[in-house]
């Protein structure tokens, strides 16, 4: 079985951290090779990046913070991802591309031709055979947001950044059904725990009744 690229993506407040932490349990209870990273970052030069990115004081136009999200993902995709999948190993990344086109695009208000044209020189025809997208009414979103201990520089975004951003998501899982699943992660922990079990079931062809 040729290895999967996964993304796991989502608002800030989604609950991606809880989710990858079901991920990583259905791989390992299936015992499949699995490499789990994290955009922006993977890398030393992309974790760089990302302390730059997030922090608060950082002072930065809207086409140099995109070239920096792509400038981490070409490093993240020759050191990391690229090489596993190279090897069999399957990857799972906490964000990828979808998230340049919500935040820079959607929230930013980035045209999405920009976005697309460092897409194809980055990454070529590279795209996740699936994207988990979790998804939170904007209310739940800002509520988990307003608990964390300390805002990062997206984080500290006004609602309407949020609502735009969640708009671009769903726009772009609307558009190619057959690469997303939008999981709705407002609901019981365990609901959502079977769905995503389900999805994965599904893109690995394994039958749970057998």
């Amino acid at each position: 079985m040729l290895a999967k690229f996964i993304t796991l993506d989502g608002i800030d407040g989604a609950g991606k951290t809880t989710q990858l932490d079901v991920i990583r349990d259905w791989f390992a209870a299936h015992r499949l090779p699995v490499l789990f990273t994290r955009e922006p970052g993977g890398t030393p030069l992309g974790e760089a990046l990302r302390d730059l990115l997030l922090n608060p004081e950082t002072q930065v136009s809207l086409h140099t913070e995109t070239l920096l999200m792509f400038a981490a993902r070409r490093q993240h995709l020759e050191d990391v991802i690229l090489p596993a999948l190279a090897r069999g190993v399957n990857v799972v990344s906490d964000r990828f591309t979808d998230a340049t086109f919500a935040y820079q695009g959607g929230g930013r208000g980035l045209p999405d031709a920009e976005i697309e044209a460092l897409e194809n020189w980055v990454q070529g025809s590279l795209k996740p055979d699936l994207t988990i997208l979790l998804d939170v009414p904007l209310a739940v979103s800002l509520e988990r947001i307003e608990r964390s201990r300390e805002k990062d520089r997206f984080e500290q975004e006004e609602a309407d950044f949020f609502t735009r951003v969640r708009a671009a998501y769903l726009r772009r899982a609307a558009a190619a059904p057959e690469r997303y699943a939008v999981v709705d992660s407002n609901r019981d922990k365990a609901v959502v725990r079977a769905e995503i079990e389900q999805v994965l079931n599904g893109v690995f062809g394994v039958d749970e009744a057998a």
